[in-house]
C-alpha cells in the first residue's frame, strides 16, 4: 500500500507565501521485505540522455527520490500548541522505559510572530544513534535539510533548540529491544523580531500579519482580531464567526474556541470517538489513546487476534514470542516457551538472550546460574567466546574479560592496560602501589605516599564511630552560617575532591562562591578542634563542566585551599586510582562521614564509618530504575541498614588493596532514600575522571 498525504501548511514565513509540507508513506508487508530489498538493489540510475536535454522533453529533477532503508514501526503523531509553556516526554517517562519499534512525532506550533523553543532536561537513550535517537526539525515534516539536531545516548550538556519560524517537529525513533528511560523537555514560545505592517493586516494589538492570514482559521494575531467578522468561503464558519480549515472540523480539537466545529459530527470511514473526534479505524484498539478520552480503547474484542490487558489487539503469532508487543508485557506472561528460554515469571525470551549480561526477563532469571561451558564467564554472568578474552575490547561490558591478562597474551597498550611512565604497558590487575615493581621504570610504585593511616584496619546509616586518625583523608566542608554541609577527600596539600551538587547554587545560597566555605581537616568531632585539626579557606572551586543536576552524572568537583596544609599522620591524602583500576563486585569498601545516622534524623557529631560492598552495575541499574550511568559506581548492603545519607555527600568511598593501602573508588553522590532494602548508594566513579583531576590539579 502506498499512501500520500499533506502533513500541514504554515504561512508565517515573513511574506505572503505558504509553505506546504508533503509526505509519502510506503507500507510493505513483512513477507515482501526481501523482495523489495532485491528490487531496490537492482535499480540503476538512467543515463543522462534518458532525461532529455533542457528545453526538450523532461527535465532532470533537482531533488530525486532516494530509498535508503525500509522499516516497520508504530507511528504516532501529537499536535501541540505552545502558546503556554508545557512539558513533552517519551511515553512512560520517568516511570517506564519507552516502547520498542516506535516512530513518534510531536508537531509543535507557536503563535504567528513567535518561535518555538525546546529545552531538554533529561535525555537517556541508547548510545547507538542508528538504533534509538531523537531528532528535531525546523519544519512540520522530517525534512533532512531542515534538521536542527540528532541526539542519542546521554549527552552531558544542556540542549536547547529554536525554530526559525513558528513550527518545529520533534521525533523519537526506537529499535526493537533494550530500550531506555527516554527524555523530558519543556516547550515554550518566544517572540520573533517585531514586524512593520506596510501591505499587511494590522491586528488590534498592533501585530502585523500577512493579508492572507486574515480569516484563515488561525489566530495569527494572538488576540483573534484577524478571525472575527469573517465570511468563510471554502472554510468552516464557527458560531463565533471564526473561520477554520474544513479538515479541522470533527478532529477532536476545539479549534473554534466555542466547540462549534466539534458538534453534530459524523465520521464516514473512520471511528467516531465519544468526544466526536474522528480517528483512523486502525487506531482503534491499538493500545494508544488516540481519541483523547480513551473511547477508542474500550470495548475491544479483537476477533481472531490476541487481546492485551491494555485492550490493544495484536497478532496471535506475537504472543509468547519474547517481545513485548502489547506494551504492558501481557502477551509474554503465563507462556510456555517451545524453542525459547522460559523465565521464572513465565516470560519467553530468545535463547541467545540467556547469559548475555542483560536482564531480558525482568526478574533476572535469564542471568543467573550461567555456566558458560566452553566459553568465558564474565563477572556479570555474560558468556563470551574464549577468543574474546584479553583481545583489548570490553566484550563483557564490565571489563572482566580484559583484566589479569598475562603479558605474553597482551603485548600492546589498550584501554585496559596500565601505562608505565616509559610508554610501555602491563596487563596486571591494579599494579599501582601494591609493593611489587611491575613497570621497568618503577612508575607503578611511584607517588605511593598516600592511602595509609594510624590503623591497618559510617552521611552513614548502620555505622560506628571512627577512631582518631583512622581516616586522615576525610574532610568536613562548612558553609559559613550553616555549619557542616558536605564531606570531601584530601588529594594533596592543596587540593580536595568533593561532589558537584554540594557546590551548586540554590535559590537561597550561593554555594559556588569559594570564599563562603571553610574546610576542616583532621577533624574527629564536629565543633571540637584540637592540636591536629586544621582550618582553611577555599581559593577556588572547579565543578565538572558536564555535571547534570537532573541525572547527577559527572557529580564531581575540586576545591583548592587558600593556603597549603602540612601533611601529618592525621591529615594525609588518599591514593587516586588510575583509569584502568578495577573495583570488582563484592569487594569490601568503607564509607565515612558526619551525615545523619537515620533518614530524617539530625547529623551526627562524631565521624562515622561503615563497611559496604561494591554492587554489580547492571544489577544496581535495574534496582534504581535505570538511572545509573557508566560514570557511576554502586555500593551498599542489599538487605538495607547501612548507607550514606544526608550530610555525607562529597565524602569518600574508600577501598583497600592487598597491602592495606586505600584508594578513592567513589565520591558520595546520590541514593534512593537512605539504607533501604535493594537501594544501594550511588557514587561518582573516580576512575572515569582521573585525567580530568590530573589536568586541573597536577595530582
Amino acid at each position: 500500500m502506498i499512501g500520500f498525504n499533506v502533513v500541514d501548511c504554515e504561512g508565517d514565513s515573513g511574506d505572503d507565501s505558504i509553505v506546504v509540507y508533503y509526505e509519502s508513506e510506503f507500507d510493505v508487508p513483512v513477507p515482501e521485505w526481501t523482495t523489495v530489498d532485491e528490487a531496490i538493489e537492482s535499480l540503476e540510475p538512467p543515463a543522462e540522455s534518458e532525461w532529455g536535454q533542457q528545453g526538450q522533453g523532461l527535465l532532470k529533477p533537482s531533488d530525486t527520490l532516494n530509498i535508503s532503508s525500509i522499516i516497520s514501526q508504530e507511528r504516532k503523531f501529537f499536535n501541540i500548541h505552545v502558546r503556554n509553556r508545557g512539558i513533552v516526554h517519551s511515553p512512560g517517562f520517568p516511570d517506564y522505559l519507552y516502547p520498542p519499534n516506535a516512530n513518534l512525532q510531536w508537531r509543535l506550533r507557536a503563535e504567528p510572530g513567535h518561535r518555538v523553543r525546546l529545552d531538554f532536561h533529561t535525555l537517556i537513550l541508547e548510545d547507538d544513534c542508528q538504533r534509538d535517537f531523537i531528532k528535531a526539525y525546523d519544519s512540520l515534516a522530517p525534512i533532512e535539510k531542515r534538521a536542527l539536531t540528532e541526539q542519542c545516548g546521554n549527552p552531558q550538556k544542556s540542549l536547547s533548540f529554536f525554530s526559525s519560524g513558528n513550527v518545529m517537529l520533534l521525533t523519537l525513533v526506537t529499535n526493537e529491544k533494550k530500550n531506555f528511560p527516554g527524555f523530558e523537555a519543556s516547550y515554550s514560545q518566544i517572540p520573533s523580531a517585531k514586524p512593520t505592517c506596510p501591505g499587511r493586516f494590522k491586528c488590534n494589538n498592533n501585530k502585523c500579519v500577512s493579508n492572507t492570514s486574515q480569516c484563515d482559521g488561525w489566530d495569527d494575531c494572538g488576540d483573534n482580531s484577524d478571525e472575527i467578522n469573517c465570511t468563510c468561503p471554502g472554510k468552516f464558519q464557527c458560531n463565533n464567526n471564526k473561520c477554520v480549515i474544513k479538515s479541522f472540523q470533527c478532529d477532536g480539537w476545539d479549534d473554534c474556541g466555542d466547540n462549534s466545529d466539534e458538534i453534530s459530527c459524523t465520521c464516514p470511514g473512520k471511528f467516531q470517538c465519544n468526544n466526536n473526534k474522528c480517528v483512523i479505524k486502525s487506531f482503534q484498539c491499538d493500545g494508544w489513546d488516540d481519541c483523547g478520552d480513551n473511547s477508542d480503547e474500550i470495548s475491544c474484542t479483537c476477533p481472531g487476534r490476541f487481546k492485551c490487558n491494555n485492550n490493544k489487539c495484536i497478532s496471535n503469532t506475537s504472543q509468547c514470542d519474547g517481545w513485548d508487543d502489547c506494551g504492558d508485557n501481557s502477551d509474554e506472561i503465563n507462556c510456555t516457551c517451545p524453542g525459547k528460554f522460559q523465565c521464572n515469571n513465565n516470560k519467553c525470551v530468545i535463547k541467545s538472550f540467556q547469559c548475555d549480561g542483560w536482564d531480558d526477563c525482568g526478574d533476572n532469571s535469564d542471568e543467573i546460574s550461567c555456566t558458560c561451558p566452553g566459553r568465558f564467564k564474565c563477572n556479570n554472568n555474560k558468556c563470551i567466546s574464549n577468543t574474546s578474552q584479553c583481545d583489548g575490547w570490553d566484550d563483557c561490558g564490565d571489563n572482566s574479560d580484559e583484566i589479569n591478562c598475562s603479558e605474553s597474551i597482551k603485548l600492546v597498550c589498550s584501554a585496559f592496560t596500565f601505562h608505565c611512565s616509559n610508554g610501555l604497558c602491563i596487563s596486571k590487575l591494579n599494579p599501582e602501589c601494591d609493593g611489587e615493581q611491575d613497570c621497568e621504570d618503577g612508575s607503578d610504585e611511584a607517588n605511593c605516599d598516600c592511602g595509609t593511616s594510624l590503623y591497618s584496619s559510617t552521611r552513614i546509616v548502620g555505622g560506628q564511630g571512627a577512631n582518631v586518625g583512622e581516616w586522615p583523608w576525610q574532610v568536613s566542608l562548612h558553609f559559613k552560617g550553616l555549619g557542616h554541609m558536605c564531606g570531601a577527600s584530601v588529594l594533596s596539600d592543596r587540593w580536595l575532591l568533593t561532589a558537584a551538587h554540594c557546590v551548586r547554587d540554590s535559590t537561597v545560597y550561593k554555594l559556588s562562591q569559594a570564599d563562603k566555605w571553610e574546610v576542616f581537616l583532621g577533624l574527629q568531632v564536629q565543633n571540637q578542634t584540637n592540636e591536629w585539626t586544621v582550618k582553611r579557606g577555599v581559593k577556588q572551586i572547579i565543578a565538572h563542566r558536564y555535571y547534570n543536576r537532573y541525572t547527577e552524572d559527572s557529580d564531581i568537583a575540586l576545591m583548592e585551599l587558600d593556603t597549603r596544609v602540612s601533611l601529618t599522620q592525621h591529615i594525609r591524602p588518599i591514593c587516586l586510582p588510575s583509569s584502568t583500576y578495577y573495583f570488582p563486585s563484592g569487594q569490601e569498601a568503607w564509607i565515612t562521614g558526619w551525615g545523619t545516622t537515620l533518614q530524617g534524623d539530625a547529623e551526627t557529631a562524631i565521624l562515622q564509618k561503615a563497611e559496604v560492598k561494591i554492587i554489580n552495575s547492571w544489577l544496581c541499574n535495574i534496582l534504581l530504575n535505570y538511572r545509573v550511568t557508566g560514570n557511576m559506581l554502586c555500593a551498599g548492603v542489599l538487605s538495607g541498614g547501612v548507607d550514606t545519607c544526608k550530610g555525607d555527600s562529597g565524602g569518600p568511598l574508600s577501598v583497600a588493596n592487598s597491602r592495606g593501602r586505600f584508594f578513592l573508588a567513589g565520591v558520595t553522590s546520590w541514593g534512593k532514600g537512605c539504607a533501604r532494602i535493594y537501594a544501594p548508594g550511588v557514587y561518582t566513579r573516580v576512575t572515569k575522571y582521573r585525567s580530568w583531576i590530573k589536568q586541573k590539579t597536577g595530582v
